[in-house]
């Protein structure tokens, strides 16, 4: 088909508009803001010659221009960093779920460095850190300044080395020296209790490589062996989170449909949407979530993911609030660049960012030894309370299935609080040290009421 010569005069006006579209943006003319931007490099570039001609001693470029990026990341966000070499290699190890160091999450909170959480079974737990512990120096040396990446670097070292961090905990007048040995750490992300009665408690320490096969190979192993699974506790608390597509898997293993999440960048356009593959093998299963404000990123994601879609009820205390999304940038020499790129979104819109996931039922945690013991000394308040009462047609039912609710959750503390700790079962053992689990666990066992009650 032939097309008739473009009208010349035509030509120069859209050209002419073209070029006026492009050389303005946002009201500023492109050749200004390129200029802006030269000006500083240029400054930049200026005030590292005088340094290198002029400084009292000789200086190492190298490490004033690492210096002069770690600045320019401080002026953004806690989790944007750059990372040496050797920072970025342990960084790739530890998303592997092995590596070496003490074993704790960190983060920077109000310009201090805070313990976000100890990972379990790891040389941080058993020495005793708790989560919200401030860490003010390591090793003597004051942490006021530092970035994660240097406290990262400080933690780590040999393994069989000590290491002493001296805490400022909430209950303590001052600061107290903690000494750790440091080893190698091993990450066993989930890890499960059988409740009995087709009841499962699963706890998930980390969002690591292997979590999403771990966990559906754990709930997989006890179907086969109890035919089927009543319901999960799911326990995320003092979960500092990991990797963004471990969470994903790990929601769709009990998500037919929806939306998982959604991460929009600096260009709300460019909106990010995850949904479920429709493949969960795990889909009618009742599950009640557990989270504290440890409870952190990942874990968010999948409570928040399970709670919009009214797939799981969350108990407990309103999670930790990290809803961003950093991307892991490896650079030619080796080094990295941790860079925030996103924020994260539950499937109903809400921004995860410093809000974090309030729970649908607020549980607070309580020293379980003290609970068991105002039980113990405590006044009959109910019928059902005396010993050798007439039992009750509910009473009977939650007997038969395994449960503890209402005053009956009296007698079991009663019963459980008088046994040897080498007499109690692994549900016991739980149970007696956790009261959150305790209470969580009454809730997945009238799973169905509250379901009703909430999509009413």
């Amino acid at each position: 088909m032939n097309k008739k010569p473009a009208n010349k005069k035509y030509l120069r006006h859209t050209l002419l508009f073209v070029l006026v579209a492009v050389v303005f943006l946002g009201g500023k003319p492109v050749w200004t803001m390129a200029e802006d931007r030269y000006a500083e490099l240029q400054n930049f570039s200026r005030i590292l010659a005088l340094i290198q001609q002029y400084y009292v001693d000789e200086v190492d470029t190298k490490k004033l221009v690492t210096g002069a990026i770690k600045g320019m990341l401080r002026e953004l966000d806690p989790h944007t960093s750059y990372m040496p070499p050797d920072a970025y290699k342990d960084f790739e190890s530890e998303t592997a779920g092995e590596f070496g160091g003490i074993g704790i999450e960190i983060s920077i909170q109000n310009n201090v460095l805070t313990i976000i959480s100890p990972i379990e079974d790891t040389p941080a737990w058993n020495a005793g850190i708790k989560p919200g512990d401030k860490i003010v120096a390591i090793n003597g040396q004051s942490t006021k300044g530092y970035s994660l990446v240097e406290a990262s670097s400080a933690l780590k070292g040999k393994n069989g080395e000590k290491i002493t961090l001296s805490i400022v905990r909430d209950n303590l007048d001052k600061p107290m020296d903690i000494v750790i040995t440091r080893g190698r750490v091993k990450i066993r992300s989930v890890k499960s209790t059988d409740l009995g009665h087709g009841y499962l408690y699963v706890k998930i320490t980390s969002f690591i490589e292997n979590t999403s096969s771990d966990l559906q190979k754990t709930l997989t192993d006890y179907k086969k062996k109890n035919k089927n699974i009543q319901g999960i506790l799911l326990d995320l608390r003092r979960n500092p989170g990991g990797l963004l597509d471990q969470a994903v898997k790990v929601s769709d293993l009990f998500l037919n449909e929806g939306v998982i999440v959604s991460t929009i960048g600096r260009d709300p356009k460019n909106k990010e949407v995850v949904s479920a593959s429709k493949n969960a093998p795990f889909a009618d299963v009742p599950i009640v979530i557990l989270m504290n404000g440890y409870s952190a990123s990942a874990s968010e994601i999948v409570a928040g993911a399970l709670q919009d879609n009214k797939r799981a009820v969350v108990v407990g205390e309103r999670s930790f609030g990290k809803g961003s999304v950093q991307s892991a940038i490896r650079l030619s020499d080796g080094s990295g660049l941790k860079l925030t790129v996103a924020r994260y979104y539950t499937p109903s819109g809400v921004s995860i960012q410093s809000e974090g996931i309030t729970p649908d039922i607020e549980i607070q945690d309580v020293d379980a030894e003290l609970f068991a013991k105002s039980i113990r000394t405590g006044s009959v308040s109910r019928e059902r309370d005396i010993s050798g009462h007439l039992k009750g047609e509910k009473e009977k039912q939650d007997e038969q299935s395994g449960g503890s609710s209402g005053s009956s959750a009296v007698a079991w503390w009663q019963e459980i609080g008088g046994k040897k700790e080498s007499d109690l079962t692994e549900k016991e053992k739980l149970f007696k040290s956790d009261y959150q689990a305790f209470q969580a666990f009454s809730y997945l066992q009238a799973w169905k009421t509250i379901k009703d009650l909430k999509t009413n």
